[in-house]
């Protein structure tokens, strides 16, 4: 192995897990965030089974576990009319049996960043460097520099670029423009477990599907508290997740929907807003000993909430196909690629697809909610989503 470090450009979750799982496999890693501090920003995640079984294979169950929260039932309703659409079980014995033992979570972003971070920090192979913006790379055959702001430089063995929706990594080598704007704008807000009213309180993860709009609510941190964001078509934009929205524009987009929704919405004051980007699916993303990993690879919109999911698996595959080609990062990277672009191109156009059917009107929404509707006497079908939840089969060698 050499004897330079890997280097990991982006210091968030994407980029933690790259750093752990690669410095689990015996490598030196430094990893860059431009920031001054390293935090996340933020409000819910769902975890589904697919990403469980990476937690197991980082060692990081544990950890996962003290802040999870565990819903009963994903449900999506009709806010206009309040019906009851569809509902999968989550926590019962039948669907961890569909899905290998693992169960199906949420938890706030805050607190999984700070698993990843404090799992780095224990591991002496992982150098954390903050206030450190990279600006663009060098390949040099089998080195890479990263220049940074301000002049600095740094040399790897290669160059993994986790910085995000934006990356300057993807940009030197894709060139592909500016990520695609959806016209969505997602709202967020997190509120103490007492200021939820009790009759709205409940141990789901329910999706309450508008014309144009949505409004998703969780308990998070053990139920201590609940998380809501609230989603409908903008032609507004801003770039960056933590931007202070409108209230009041939130509200007139919701004010023809059920009183259940609305009560929700007036219990927030202060609500952050971000513009909902993707971009089209790329089959590749690497140049030589420089790659992409997480939204930088893949950004995908939240229909799905597998965005930060698919950054993980993404980081232990890698780590994989890197121990497995013995640490030839090129080839690893072209392994990495084979591996993952269906599967990340298919959770990025069925989250666009997904977020047409939460936000259906008129005719579409009827048919919908037919097309949804539980067979009488039937049992959970996981079927559905078993293509996303089952996971990934990760690389072994010939034997």
């Amino acid at each position: 192995m050499s004897a330079l470090p890997v280097l990991v450009l982006g210091g968030g979750i994407g980029g933690l897990a790259a750093a752990l799982a690669l410095a689990r496999k015996g490598c030196r890693v430094r990893l860059f965030e431009q920031g001054t501090e390293f935090k996340e920003v933020g409000a819910g995640i769902q975890l589904g089974p697919n990403v469980y079984r990476m937690f197991e294979l980082l060692g990081l169950t544990q950890e996962i576990e003290r802040w999870a929260a565990h819903p009963e039932n994903l449900i999506m309703m009709d806010a206009l009319t309040g019906e009851e659409v569809t509902r999968l079980p989550v926590s019962g014995e039948a669907f961890r049996q569909r899905f290998h033992g693992y169960p199906y979570g949420v938890i706030h972003r805050g607190d999984l960043y700070q698993v990843l971070l404090e799992a780095c920090r224990a591991e002496q192979g992982i150098t954390l460097h903050d206030k450190a913006k990279g600006e663009r790379f060098e390949a040099q055959g089998e080195r890479v520099l990263l220049h940074l702001a301000g002049g600095e430089r740094a040399e790897g063995v290669c160059l993994i670029g986790c910085d995000g929706l934006w990356s300057r990594v993807r940009a030197q080598i894709l060139g592909d423009g500016r990520p695609r704007v959806s016209g969505h704008i997602a709202y967020r807000a997190v509120l103490a477990r007492a200021e939820v009213p009790e009759d709205l309180w409940q141990n789901n993860v329910v999706l309450w599907a508008g014309p144009k709009t949505h409004l998703v609510h969780y308990p998070l941190r053990r139920g201590e508290l609940y998380n809501l964001v609230a989603v409908f078509h903008s032609d507004r934009y801003e770039e960056g997740w933590d931007v202070y929205g409108d209230p009041e524009e939130l509200r007139r987009k919701f004010e023809h929907e059920r009183p259940e929704v609305k009560r929700l919405l007036e219990k927030i004051n202060v609500w952050k807003m971000w513009v909902l980007c993707d971009r089209e699916p790329a089959r590749r993303w690497s140049q030589g000993c420089v790659t992409l990993l997480g939204d930088a690879a893949h950004p995908t919109l939240q229909y799905l909430a597998q965005g930060a999911n698919m950054a993980i698996e993404d980081a232990v595959v890698l780590a994989a196909y890197a121990e497995l080609t013995g640490f030839d990062w090129e080839e690893a990277f072209r392994h990495y690629e084979d591996a993952r672009y269906k599967r990340t191109a298919r959770v990025q156009i069925m989250s666009r697809y997904y977020g047409d059917a939460y936000h259906a009107a008129g005719v579409v929404r009827e048919l919908r909610n037919d097309i949804l509707a539980p067979v009488p006497g039937a049992a959970p079908d996981f079927e559905g989503v078993a293509w996303l939840y089952d996971g990934i089969a990760l690389p072994r060698a010939n034997t």
